[in-house]
C-alpha cells in the first residue's frame, strides 16, 4: 500500500505530501524521539502527537514513509515547508493513535 492510498482510506489530511508512492511497511507508535529513531522501521508509518520541527528530523533518520499526528495536532507552518525540502510526509487527524493503529492493523499493516 502506498502512502496516498493510505492516507485516503484513513480519511487523513495532508499538511506535507512529499512523495504520496511510497509504500507502507509497517507502523510504529511513540512521542519519545530518541526512542523512535532506534526503533522505527524503515518504511513504517510514525503515529505521534510531537508536532515540532525535530519529527522531520527523526523522520528522515527512521527513514519512516509518512508522520501522522494524531489527535488533532497541526504543525506550524516552517515544520510543513522543511518537511516538503527533505521529503518527510506528514498527515493529522482528529483521531487518537490508538483509532489511527487499529485502523493501520485492520489494513494489515
Amino acid at each position: 500500500m502506498t502512502v496516498s492510498e493510505m492516507a485516503k482510506e484513513l480519511s487523513l489530511t495532508a499538511v506535507s505530501g512529499a512523495d504520496g508512492e511510497r509504500n507502507v511497511s509497517g507502523v510504529y507508535v511513540g512521542d519519545l524521539l530518541s526512542w523512535v529513531m532506534g526503533r522505527a522501521q524503515s518504511g513504517n508509518v510514525w503515529i505521534t502527537i510531537m508536532s515540532n520541527i525535530n519529527i522531520v528530523a527523526v523522520a528522515s533518520l527512521a527513514d519512516v514513509s509518512c508522520v501522522v499526528l494524531a489527535e488533532g495536532v497541526v504543525p506550524d507552518e516552517g515544520v510543513c515547508k522543511t518537511a516538503e525540502q527533505k521529503g518527510v510526509n506528514i498527515f493529522t487527524t482528529e483521531k487518537t493513535a490508538y483509532q489511527i493503529a487499529k485502523e493501520l492493523a485492520d489494513l494489515s499493516l
